[in-house]
Parts: C-alpha cells; sequence; structure tokens
C-alpha cells in the first residue's frame, strides 16, 4: 500500500512542476504585453469611474457598469475620505485617479 501512495505522490508532483514550467513559459511569451494592457485598463478604469463617482455623483457600484468589454479583471474600490478611486488587476497592476476640485480627477503620475 505504501508504495502505490509513493506513485500517487511522485505523479501529482510532477504535474504541479509540468504546470509551474508551462505557467512560467507562458508568463515569458506574453507577460510583457499582459502586463502593459492590464496598465493602461487600470488607468482608464481609475480615471473613467473617478469621475463618475466624484464629479457625477454615482455610486461606484453603479459606475461600475460602465467598463468597456475586455474589463472583467478590473476591480474597482474608493476611499471616500481622500476622493479616490483605485483600479486594479490583481497580481499585475493598479492605478489611481484622485478628485481635484476644479480640475476633475487625476491619475497619479506613472513611475517607468
Amino acid at each position: 500500500m505504501a508504495k502505490n501512495r509513493s506513485i500517487l505522490s511522485s505523479r501529482w508532483l510532477w504535474l504541479l512542476i509540468l504546470v509551474a514550467v508551462l505557467a512560467s513559459a507562458l508568463w515569458l511569451a506574453w507577460g510583457d504585453s499582459v502586463r502593459r494592457t492590464a496598465e493602461a485598463g487600470t488607468a482608464y478604469g481609475a480615471r473613467v469611474a473617478c469621475s463618475c463617482r466624484f464629479v457625477a455623483g454615482r455610486s461606484l457600484s453603479d459606475c461600475a457598469k460602465d467598463k468597456l468589454e475586455g474589463m472583467e479583471f478590473v476591480m474597482l474600490s474608493e476611499n471616500t475620505d481622500s476622493m479616490t478611486v483605485t483600479a486594479s488587476v490583481p497580481l499585475v497592476a493598479s492605478d489611481t485617479a484622485t478628485y481635484r476640485e476644479g480640475y476633475g480627477c487625476i491619475l497619479k503620475e506613472w513611475e517607468s
């Protein structure tokens, strides 16, 4: 019985290694493109949602309905005290827009 359990554990280990190698290869092939697309999407999402929330006065959940097709992974959160909206794609990108009286919503400066 112990021999069967050892073989099964070995197969799961090899499967896990295979999945990790494939995920790494995919990230190397398309990771930079995914990151750049996510950065653009979060910047757009933060700016539009901030304007919707603090200029138009709608709720953030109502503003989330305005997301464009393909932005399903962009998550929105707000901080009403600092009048900011943060858009993020978990583990990939995040951007914050802040409402400024007389200027509307402004994205924080990007760092390269």
